[in-house]
């Protein structure tokens, strides 16, 4: 039996052997390799140089395509989120402009004097405000009151779908007839804001542009991330980084923050953190970036949680009004019952003592401390009240009023409330409100919807004798039978 050594030693010279006819072989073809591998290296490289500045051409002419395309396709996205169930109104499917906006039609020297125009102050002392949502239900009538008493006042609205725009088209005509523009753009167009605040040196900002409505948010919720969290940052934003000097902010929170709150009535000291929708959670976070660009930037803002506003020129996917239009109309209203059996209750308060409330919360701002620079002097004002009537009211009750004005009894139907985020009652605590810039609402509800009902026959050219007679009565815009079913909450 041969040793393992020298068995080991035959095999290594074998091996070695063969390596050595390789190397030979190698170097017998070495340089003509190298002649073909460097012809070879030339060709790679210029076939790399031509595929690179193709590349590059099929990108740019990419993205200029997805520039030109992007804003449609934005929009699609919107209308695709927004779409409900097949019972949705098509009216109410979401049509909302693009993020992208539409800054490049609003340039030029003149557009520039007629936003100059509109947004200077007509009395000494008098503020710059930019309104957002102006052609909405609350923008439309603070934006009046500003003009009125001769402050300048500059609107934003989108016009978006959500309810009837010819509605809103309506009010921006009223305000263009006081001497108020409202430029139709998007929140979430940065670059407008930026100039608009470099063209205007804005006081203050009334933002009140938002994605409204509780039950909404069940069918359509990136609209509400959109608009009430996305928006709400753009607006910061601008405030705080293109503004010299920066505004005070005022903007509209919501008594939906409070959510699965117990409290009554319901105080800006209780807890937030239990939202009951989708819409009361974007507002929920509003509050917290607000806080943060206060803190960080030294903008002054101060939030308004409005309790169940309603009145002239009000939304009609709210409760009284889509009430209104149904009893008109001779076709049923759901009315919402809690689940222990009583009658779900409402803090109705007035659009006029909203309104004296939004101008005094811009009167007792004060002012942002922070800089384009970035610096800020010191704190900032931060604030967050209530504003409400101070008396829950019963649903039925509004119902029983709405009856009596419009000559006509409503067909019913009673049943218990659904777990769509709507909650049972609320009650505004507006002590706060009332110590620091003297607030008080004086407009009962029985007033309030006699003032409603009045703007309501006036507007939808209704004629009350024929209401009274049992005659059936439509309005001017097609209706559909599940705004009946729309809550007072939303």
């Amino acid at each position: 039996m041969p040793h393992p050594s020298s068995s080991s030693s035959s095999s290594a010279s074998v091996d070695a052997a063969a390596k050595g006819v390789k190397l030979e072989r190698y170097a017998s073809g070495g340089a003509a390799l190298l002649v073909r591998r460097a012809g070879t290296s030339k060709i790679v490289a210029a076939s790399s140089h031509l595929l690179f500045r193709a590349t590059v051409l099929a990108t740019l002419a990419l993205v200029c395509l997805f520039a030109v395309h992007y804003p449609s396709l934005l929009s699609r996205s919107f209308r695709l989120s927004a779409a409900a169930s097949s019972s949705s109104p098509p009216r109410q499917t979401s049509r909302h402009r693009n993020l992208l906006g539409s800054s490049s039609a609003y340039a030029g020297a003149a557009w520039e004097r007629e936003v100059r125009r509109s947004a200077t102050p007509r009395r000494d002392g008098g503020m710059s405000v930019l309104v957002t949502g102006a052609a909405g239900f609350v923008g439309a009538h603070c934006a009046l009151a500003l003009r009125a008493r001769g402050d300048g006042v500059l609107g934003l609205d989108n016009f978006n779908a959500y309810y009837e725009p010819a509605l809103k088209r309506a009010r921006q005509r009223l305000l263009a007839s006081r001497g108020v523009v409202v430029l139709g753009a998007d929140i979430n167009d940065a670059a407008l804001l930026e100039r608009l605040f470099t063209v205007v040196p804005f006081t203050h900002v009334l933002h009140l542009a938002a994605q409204a409505g509780v039950r909404y948010a069940m069918r359509a919720p990136q609209t509400y991330v959109a608009s009430n969290v996305a928006g709400l940052v753009s607006v910061f934003e601008a405030a705080a980084r293109h503004a010299d000097p920066q505004p005070a902010i005022v903007w509209a929170s919501s008594s939906s923050v409070y959510g699965l709150n117990t409290d009554a009535p319901f105080s800006e000291d209780h807890r937030t953190d239990r939202p009951a929708s989708l819409y009361a959670a974007t507002k929920k976070a509003g509050e917290a970036i607000a806080h943060a660009y206060n803190h960080i930037y030294g903008l002054s803002i101060t939030g308004l949680r409005f309790f169940t506003v309603y009145g002239p020129w009000g939304r009609p996917d709210m409760a009284y009004f889509s009430f209104a239009r149904s009893i008109v109309a001779g076709e049923p209203i759901t009315l919402f019952r809690a689940a222990d059996g009583t009658d779900v209750r409402r803090d109705f308060t007035y659009i006029d003592d909203v309104v004296k409330g939004c101008l005094g919360a811009l009167d007792t701002a004060g002012k942002s401390t922070g800089s384009k620079s970035g610096k800020k002097r010191g704190p900032a004002p931060l604030r967050v009240y209530n504003l409400g009537n101070t008396s829950p009211v019963p649903v039925t009750r509004m119902v029983a009023i709405l009856e009596k004005l419009l000559g006509k009894k409503a067909n019913k139907r009673v049943v218990t409330m659904p777990s769509n985020g709507d909650v049972p009652f609320t009650h505004a605590n507006v002590s706060h409100a009332a110590r620091d810039f003297r607030y008080h609402p004086t407009t009962s509800l029985d007033a309030g919807l006699r003032k409603f009902v009045e703007w309501f026959l006036q507007y939808y050219k209704i004629d009350p004798a024929k209401l009274a007679k049992g005659s059936r009565v439509g309005t001017k815009t097609t209706k559909k039978k599940s705004m009946g079913a729309m809550s007072a909450a939303s």
